[in-house]
Order: structure tokens, then sequence, then C-alpha cells
């Protein structure tokens, strides 16, 4: 089996478009949770969430012309991996493209679109609805465009798992360049569906939190006081390449990833799964297995932490099943505090983070968290980060639907 390492990354989250605008706000301990304004709130109970405000397609070589074409979760994609392609200092040419493939994914695709083409219809009938609205608004279209904007000609394929698409995109690159059917692999997760529709929605189910008063502390994972997630809206790209490629022409290798797998709760629509079978647990030990590493060898996880009731105790409590004592010995923080929960796009953005963490030595912090719940008890990286060499680093994603993806990477020596 061949090695994969991580050689370039790009970012755009609620903290700030590019990489380095959102890691130095991340471990700054700042929040991109802010009220919505984009839409009239009054008549909900939900008024912020992790809303990116300085993003401008046309600093990515994304034309006016063509936004119409291009739903806004394909807008970041696009520039998301446009930054880490060249953060990896690849090029794609005619004699390797065919062997460079895209897997970027997302939860929910195009819904602004939906709603303005479907109001459209409503309001003017079925002949105003654009033309450009399919292919603007399905999820497989951020892998589409991202192929066409780099000309990357390999594997293309978008992965639907709810929260867990972006971890499930990174692990499947991972399995591709790893068996040979890939050299490089452009992944992660971009989402952009902060509406009053889907607002509405994750409201009316109880997902979301309901703390507009002090929004900046809305999103606190891990706390007693937690009362749901805060939506989010970002991308999270990743390049990933073969070893020995990457070492020939003297790429920067920001960690190597070692380990992948994902499970299925068969359990319930919404409710992770407990108990020492579940899903959560299973894909943990499965990762470790196939990284080859010992449980006590993971210093750091990136947890999913939504700040839900249910999903952060019941994570903890995976996390208590596989590593033991050693559970308490090692970190884990959720860096949805900062840039609220970006669904589909969580997974992407959050594999760069473990990759930053991996490679600068420190650990991001879980922000607002003052409140202890007595049964989330682990080392979460309160409110500051920490520095600590990180030998082995894994990234839990949990998605609706009962869809477990976790993905392990190392230091490169």
């Amino acid at each position: 089996m061949r090695r994969v390492v991580v050689t370039g990354v790009g970012v755009i989250s609620s903290l700030g478009t590019g990489t380095e605008k959102t890691w130095e706000a991340l471990l700054k301990g700042e929040t991109g949770i802010k009220l919505i304004e984009s839409f009239d709130t009054e008549d909900l109970p939900v008024k912020m969430a992790g809303v990116v405000d300085d993003f401008n397609p046309e600093d990515f070589g994304i034309d006016k012309k063509e936004l119409k074409k291009l739903a806004r979760f394909s807008q970041f994609g696009i520039a998301a991996s446009k930054m880490a392609l060249e953060d990896s200092g690849l090029v794609i040419n005619e004699e390797n493209a065919e062997r460079i493939g895209v897997i970027v994914s997302s939860g929910i695709g195009g819904l602004e679109v939906l709603e303005e083409q479907y109001n459209s219809m409503l309001e003017k009938g079925p002949k105003r609805v654009s033309a450009f609205t399919i292919p603007a608004m399905i999820a497989n279209m951020s892998s589409g465009n991202i192929s066409i904007y780099l000309g990357a000609k390999g594997p293309n394929k978008t992965i639907v798992t709810a929260c867990a698409a972006g971890s499930h995109s990174v692990g499947d690159a991972f399995e591709l360049i790893k068996h040979g059917r890939a050299d490089v692999m452009v992944a992660g997760g971009t989402e952009a569906c902060i509406s009053k529709f889907c607002i509405a929605g994750f409201n009316n189910m109880t997902a979301l939190s309901k703390n507009s008063e002090n929004y900046k502390k809305s999103s606190r994972p891990f706390t007693i006081d937690r009362d749901g997630f805060v939506m989010g809206e970002g991308a999270g790209v990743v390049i990933l390449e073969e070893y020995e490629s990457a070492k020939a022409r003297g790429a920067k290798i920001y960690a190597e990833m070692i380990g992948y797998r994902e499970t299925g709760d068969a359990h319930h629509m919404t409710a992770p799964a407990s108990g020492e079978r579940a899903g959560a647990v299973r894909a943990i030990k499965m990762a470790l297995d196939e990284a080859g590493v010992d449980p006590t060898e993971v210093d750091y996880i990136n947890a999913h932490g939504t700040s839900t009731p249910t999903n952060d105790k019941v994570e903890t409590a995976a996390i208590k099943t596989v590593f033991g004592e050693h559970a308490y010995n090692l970190a884990v923080s959720s860096t949805k505090g900062a840039t609220g929960h970006c669904l589909g796009g969580a997974g992407g953005i959050e594999a760069v983070f473990l990759a930053l963490a991996i490679k600068n030595g420190v650990m991001p912090p879980t922000i607002n968290y003052e409140n202890a719940d007595p049964e989330c008890d682990l080392n979460y990286v309160p409110n500051v980060p920490v520095k600590k060499d990180i030998r082995v680093g894994m990234s839990n994603s949990l998605g609706f639907g009962g869809h477990n993806a976790v993905i392990a990477m190392k230091k490169v020596d």
C-alpha cells in the first residue's frame, strides 16, 4: 500500500477567508458567529449563524457572469481548492491531470438556489425558473465545478452523508491514493445553506441553540448548559498526495494520513447511537487498527463536538470506551464554538485544522467552555490553545442518518 500525505490546505470559514486568517483567529479564541443580516429573523427564535462575510468570488478567478451558474457552496469549494492547490505547489498539466481527482462534498448543496427559484415559480410561473437551477443546486456540482476550474480529470464524486460528508470525502480520497487509483486528490467539504427555510427546519427539530441574546457564546461544546448547534458555512480542502511523489518534488508536508474508517449506526434518523458497539466506537477503533498505532499514541482528537446535549455526551462516552484510561491523557477539542457547525463542510474544515495542529504542534481550543458537564469529563482544551507535539491525531464526524467517519493523521519526521 502506498503512503499518503497532506501537502496543501485551504479554508473559508466564518472566522475569515483564507487559511492563515482562519487559523490565527481560531488560536486567538475568536468566534465567527454573528447575527444574521441576510434575511429577516424577527419571527425566528434563532438569529445567529457562522456567516462568511469577507468572501469575494472574483478574488479566486470566478467571473461575475459565472455567478448565476454557481451556488455559494460551489464558489466556496472552488476557492478553498484553489487555495489548497496553490499552497501545495503542485501544477496540474496534461501529463498528470488524469491522475488527479476531486472529492469535495456537501450535505445539502445549493439550497438558496432552490428556494429562490421555487419562489420565482410561485410568483411568476414555471417559465421564469432559471435554466441554471438544476446544475447550480445539485450537491455533486462542488466536485464537478472544482475539477473544471482546476483541470483535474481523475476520480470525481460527491459523498452526501450530512455532517459526515467532509470526513468521508477525505477518507475516500485517501483510499484511492493508497490503492493506486489516483496520485493526488483534492478532498474536503463545502456548505452554504444559511437561509430562513434551513434555519426554520433545523430549529423546528430542536437542533439549534436559541441563545440569541448571547450569540457569541451560543455554541459551547461539552458544557452543561449547551442547548444546540449554531449553523455555519464555509469550506475546507486538503491536497492528499502519494508520499514518494511529494517527497521527490520537495513538497511541504503537513501530516501523513494513516487511518480512515466509516460505520453506520442503524439506530435513529438524527440521534447518534450509544454503547460499546455504537458506530462511533467502531469507527474510531477501526481507524486506529488501519493506522497501526496503539491507542496510547494518540495525543489529540478534533471532536465532532456539535454543542448538542446528546452528541457531546455520546461522543465523550465513545472516546472513553475506545481509549480507556488514556482518554484522560489525550486532548479533545471542538472547533465549532468558533466556526459554527458547517454541516457537510465541517469534516473538511476540521481535517485542515487537524493537519495544521500536527504541523504546528498546537491544539486549538474549545471556546466558550465555562460550565463543565459531569458526563463530559475529558480534557477539552478549554478556551486557550495548548502547544504540544502531536504524534497522532484524529478527527470524528457523525452525521444525521447514523453516518460515522473517522480519520487519523500522524506527524511526519
